[in-house]
């Protein structure tokens, strides 16, 4: 078992290394896995078989759902939500073998990483293709295929994801209101676009 401060949960049939790093109110479910040097944040849950990779960093108050798949060198903020089967991508450049044939090794490669800030929510089965960065806030849809950075608060779908809107720390999508104007439903926050990038007011 990992390096755990404060009262964590780790089901029995959970694998998390002796140099994991786990912070208070971490609970890790059955046949889920924590890698070495993985440091993952206080209150954060770890679902069932889900897999969090060397070195990976997780933030705090995070949910990471059932058979999430998170490689390493990810980075991952508080308080984001990554959904059943989502998968974070670390080879820009995937082969088994190298031109001679020779198994692929350790160095042979260099990783590349998903970096994920503040409060995103990545759904359910999507992927996102490293190098990327999703924005605070940001919603990526289920099943999409990130393969470029998402802005804050952007909502992006499809395959490849595209911007298909903008949404508040609530969740719901924001509302247009001309001028660059954005109003949350549930808050009444105002958000102005400008060239691409929304920003609260």
């Amino acid at each position: 078992m990992g390096s755990v401060a404060g009262a964590a949960s780790i089901e029995p049939s959970a694998d998390v290394d002796a140099r994991a790093h786990l912070g208070p109110g971490v609970r890790v479910w059955h046949l889920a896995q924590v890698r070495e040097d993985a440091v993952v944040g206080a209150e954060t849950t770890i679902g069932r078989g889900a897999y969090v990779g060397p070195g990976v960093r997780i933030g705090s108050r995070c949910k990471l759902q059932n058979h999430a798949l998170v490689y390493e060198p990810a980075v991952v903020g508080d308080g984001v939500f990554i959904g059943p089967a989502v998968v974070f991508t670390n080879d820009a450049h995937p082969r088994a073998v190298n031109p001679d044939g020779s198994l692929k090794n350790a160095e042979d490669w260099a990783k590349v990483g998903v970096v994920v800030h503040d409060g995103a929510a990545i759904g359910a089965r999507s992927v996102c293709v490293a190098p990327v960065e999703i924005g605070r806030w940001a919603l990526v849809a289920a099943g999409a295929v990130v393969i470029r950075d998402v802005p804050d608060y952007g909502i992006v779908a499809g395959v490849p994801a595209r911007r298909i809107g903008w949404v508040g720390p609530h969740g719901v999508p924001l509302e247009a209101h001309g001028d660059g104007r954005f109003l949350c439903p549930v808050s009444g926050d105002v958000f102005l676009e400008a060239d691409g990038v929304l920003t609260a007011v």
